[in-house]
């Protein structure tokens, strides 16, 4: 079962979409605890502890690590890359086929879908590189990861250095609203602007054909992004 098919098939995550879908139409920022703030957590939930058949972000750090990957985890780590590339790529050129008449519909899909494989596929990377991905730092650390270039600013902002351990937990504990869910509301308003049907981004996408093509190659690019993030965000462990 692939996460494409398993998220059709959750009716709460498509619920919780077509509310995020709203905010995004109305252009309401998402208050603490809105849709936008649930999507966020079930995203990191789904991408690093899995569900049913859907691989953990652990397992699929325990696969790459197999054969040349357990004696060079940067071989591991390229792995990791490849498999969850390949993924997006297939997920964006699905959702342009129809063009307009589908995208509407398979649009909350596929930004579902493309965030918790890019979730997985920053835990995996943590995972090789020494992290515990139980440790709610580094799951914050992960969910910052998916804001590309920005992550680094996004971590100061929350208090949160880009060195981890102990004295970086104690300064987020004082912190008057917890990292997580400053994190997750910078990660929202990328939601917003990809549930936007109206964004600009979106019109090659409405043309059938040419969609496909444009979806492949913009969410591939965006996950090469996502992957410099990570190998950036955890550096390995001594």
């Amino acid at each position: 079962m692939g996460i494409f098919s398993m998220l059709r098939r959750d009716e709460s995550a498509r619920s919780t979409a077509r509310e995020a879908m709203k905010e995004a139409r109305r252009g309401d920022q998402a208050p603490s605890g809105g849709a936008l703030e649930k999507i966020v957590t079930m995203i990191r939930d789904l991408g690093l502890d899995g569900k049913l058949a859907y691989s953990s972000a652990a397992d699929i750090a325990q696969h790459a690590r197999r054969g040349r990957g357990k004696r060079r985890p940067e071989v591991a780590v390229r792995r990791i890359v490849r498999r969850h590339r390949w993924g997006v790529t297939a997920g964006g050129f699905v959702t342009g086929l129809g063009g307009f008449l589908t995208l509407p519909i398979l649009l909350p899909t596929n930004v579902l879908e493309f965030y918790v494989q890019a979730t997985r596929m920053v835990g995996a990377i943590a995972a090789v590189r020494g992290y515990d991905l139980e440790d709610e730092e580094v799951r914050v650390r992960v969910l910052a990861a998916l804001l590309g270039e920005e992550s680094g600013d996004v971590l100061k902002n929350v208090g949160l250095g880009p060195v981890a351990g102990a004295a970086a937990r104690g300064v987020a504990r004082s912190l008057p609203v917890s990292p997580q869910s400053q994190v997750a509301g910078a990660i929202g308003g990328r939601l917003l602007r990809r549930f936007g049907l109206r964004s600009a981004r979106l019109f090659g996408k409405a043309i059938p054909g040419l969609g496909a093509v444009l979806g492949a190659v913009t969410d591939r690019a965006q996950l090469n992004r996502i992957a410099k993030s990570a190998r950036r965000s955890f550096p390995p462990v001594a």
